[in-house]
């Protein structure tokens, strides 16, 4: 009877794991709050011209990297990886020394970055999944999701929203009413729009699209050329970075004759790493290092383009990163990868040339965030903010034409899985809690809390000015700056309680 009592308690447990599955599959069903009623508003009625002007405004291109780490490029201090391009754009502007992407994950940091708002508003506080996965995929998700839920695992369904949703104003759409042609290439990341449309860049303000959905380890993983699906999996990635670029510089030659906005997101350095044929086995840095080499080579071509039309005074570039580091990629001195609140997960490089407006080989040590390149973006494009809802960014343009010291921000809040984990403010960082481990990796919560163990006594209180790597806790030291700091969170929390999606009317 052994063997029936074995055969019997398989069947069990096969039963349980099934029941499990569909619950959990059921779960991120239901996680998904993407009722389709989300009707976007007449941006023109809500973001105005704030001077007014006859001189063109000048062309905005934002060059996004996905995973470049803030020690990785020549420029911030990187040696294994040849970056002359992108050093190139520190020597000819200002770089950026304390930086920072609005999540240390790749959908809330680019829905910062468009939208000018902090995800937590819009329900896009984890990495979005494709819609149509296998079962087996739908299962492996689903199950990581239901492990969240219940506190066995640092992965939660937070927000829920399967997209960006069309009562959001993007940056594109924003300026659209300053006479701009928007045109975004590479990753998108805010919604599957081969299973709904309505998350398709085009939907969201630009005129031209060309790019991929979502992370490059996702399966399928589609090209498209603006809502037409081109390959429905492209199995050979190694050309994805000079098929994107000859895509933004026929952008670029195409719209010379007006204003333009290019949004370049690029899919390396995310992991799996691929370069083409003339890249590989070049850099000291290994195959990261191949695909950054060629991200910078790209660069130079985008820059090569401006030059050949003469646009290069007449074009701001800016140059940054999603978030930090994964699995390789250096964070600098810095302590953290991607997935954490720790500035290895948040700090970033951040570049801008304009010729003639920006001091050049300036560095700039205010703290700044990604958010801000909405406002400041509207207000080089003589626009004022939207007066319908709250922006959480601030504009950055007097720091980078040096006509301001002051920081933008009197306090900047790091995200995780849509959990408020810490705060900054000038020289100081303070932790409530953090995720311990580099995302996404099961961690001991006890049910939903962390333990001392894993984490080591909380709260924590960082001096940023003395300790960049963060690795003294003084807030035993500093009780008065760590009341503060915690007392700013909880009001936070209570306007985003009282607000969440920031409408003023």
């Amino acid at each position: 009877m052994p063997q029936q009592d074995t055969l019997h308690g398989y069947l069990l447990r096969r039963a349980a794991a099934l029941g499990l599955a569909l619950a959990a599959a059921a779960l991120l069903q239901a996680c998904s709050n993407d009722t389709g009623i989300d009707p976007a508003p007449d941006v023109g009625d809500v973001i105005g011209q704030a001077r007014a002007s006859s001189t063109r405004p000048p062309n905005i291109i934002i060059i996004n990297a996905d995973d470049l780490g803030y020690g990785d490029p020549g420029c911030y201090g990187g040696q294994a990886i040849q970056t002359p391009a992108i050093d190139s754009l520190a020597t000819q502007g200002v770089r950026f020394s304390d930086f920072h992407s609005s999540d240390s994950v790749c959908t809330p940091s680019r829905a910062g970055l468009l939208t000018g708002r902090y995800a937590k508003r819009m329900g896009l506080d984890v990495p979005l999944h494709p819609e149509k996965m296998s079962l087996r995929q739908t299962i492996t998700v689903s199950l990581g999701y239901l492990a969240g839920k219940i506190g066995l695992m640092d992965l939660a369904t937070e927000g829920g929203e399967a997209g960006l949703r069309g009562d959001e104003i993007t940056l594109a759409e924003a300026l659209r009413v300053a006479g701009y042609a928007t045109g975004m290439v590479g990753k998108w990341h805010l919604g599957d729009f081969g299973a709904n449309p309505r998350h398709n860049p085009r939907r969201h303000g630009f005129d031209f699209f060309f790019g991929v959905p979502y992370s490059n380890d996702m399966h399928p993983f589609p090209l498209y050329r603006n809502e037409d699906e081109l390959e429905s999996h492209v199995a050979d990635q190694s050309g994805l970075t000079r098929l994107y670029t000859a895509q933004a510089v026929e952008f670029i030659e195409a719209s010379r004759d007006e204003p333009f906005f290019l949004y370049f997101a690029h899919t390396f350095p995310h992991r799996p790493l691929h370069a083409s044929a003339e890249f590989r086995h070049r850099s000291a840095g290994g195959v990261f290092g191949d695909t950054v080499e060629e991200l910078d080579w790209s660069v130079g071509q985008v820059l090569a383009t401006l030059e050949r039309l003469s646009l290069q005074d007449d074009t701001i570039v800016m140059f940054t990163s999603d978030n930090g580091p994964w699995y390789q990629g250096s964070p600098g001195v810095h302590r953290g990868r991607k997935g954490q609140s720790y500035e290895g997960g948040h700090r970033v490089p951040f570049i801008v040339r304009w010729p003639g407006r920006i001091q050049q080989g300036r560095i700039e040590r205010q703290p700044a965030m990604n958010i801000d390149l909405f406002p400041t973006c509207l207000a080089l494009a003589g626009l004022t903010l939207p007066n319908d809802r709250i922006i959480d960014g601030e504009s950055i343009e007097d720091l980078l034409t040096a006509d301001s010291t002051q920081p933008p921000h009197e306090y900047l809040f790091f995200y995780h899985q849509g959990e408020l984990e810490g705060v900054r403010s000038g020289r100081w960082k303070y932790f409530r809690n953090f995720n311990h481990y580099v995302w996404p990796m099961p961690v001991n919560t006890k049910m939903g809390r962390l333990s001392n163990h894993t984490t080591g006594p909380l709260p924590l209180l960082f001096d940023l000015e003395t300790d960049p790597g963060e690795a003294y806790d003084v807030a035993s030291e500093h009780p008065e700056v760590a009341r503060r700091l915690s007392e700013t969170m909880a009001d936070w929390e209570q306007q985003i309680r009282s607000n969440r999606r920031g409408w003023t009317r």
